[in-house]
């Protein structure tokens, strides 16, 4: 298995596909100042730098929750920098009468609204449900560096079944995703959402 380091200093597979790989990817991010585990398999370039957890799942998942006490679809989504959070937003089509308005596309909204441009290169987005074809396509547009998503999505999901609108040649960027963060959480906030509802 092959490793290299990408030019926001984080350590991606050659083989993105390999779920081993992704799975270490999920938890951690590179940075230059703290001392690393030397015994850490992955980190065999640079015993100066660092591996650290750096998630906002759990700011998603607020947004989510939120947005199920909302009667919306709990879908919560966050787009973070290095700085820390950018933007925050659940689901609100019911709310502002809007089919577009999912927690995705308000969060990349809001993002290109604060930092006054409408691409978003070098920037996180994390997601509790697999992204839809819609916002697929909007990821893609905005420039998102990684997407870090929870919950599958077999019924409407873009990404990892149905079109994987990443993967056709007419998409122009496609970001590096890290799937199954904080899977069961969202999993079971969108199963009790839809059993209160039957």
């Amino acid at each position: 298995m092959e490793f290299r380091w990408n030019s926001d200093n984080e350590m991606t597979a050659l083989t993105p596909e390999n779920k081993a790989v992704n799975l270490y990817s999920r938890y951690f991010r590179r940075t230059r100042d703290l001392c690393i585990n030397q015994s850490c398999p992955f980190a065999r370039e640079s015993a100066s730098k660092a591996m650290e957890f750096l998630s906002y799942m759990d700011i998603a998942l607020v947004e989510a929750r939120a947005a199920g006490e909302r009667g919306e679809v709990p879908v919560g989504a966050v787009i973070a920098g290095p700085d820390g959070v950018i933007s925050q937003a659940g689901n609100r089509t019911r709310e502002l009468n809007d089919p577009t308005a999912h927690a995705e596309i308000l969060v990349i909204r809001e993002a290109c609204k604060t930092l006054g441009k409408e691409r978003l290169t070098g920037l996180d987005l994390y997601v509790t449900l697999e992204p839809c074809p819609m916002c697929a396509a909007a990821i893609s547009n905005a420039r998102i560096a990684r997407l870090y998503y929870g919950a599958a999505d077999p019924k409407s999901g873009g990404i990892g079944q149905g079109p994987r609108i990443f993967s056709h040649q007419q998409c122009h960027h496609a970001p590096e995703i890290y799937d199954g963060i904080d899977a069961p959480a969202s999993e079971t906030l969108l199963k009790s959402f839809f059993a209160a509802k039957r």
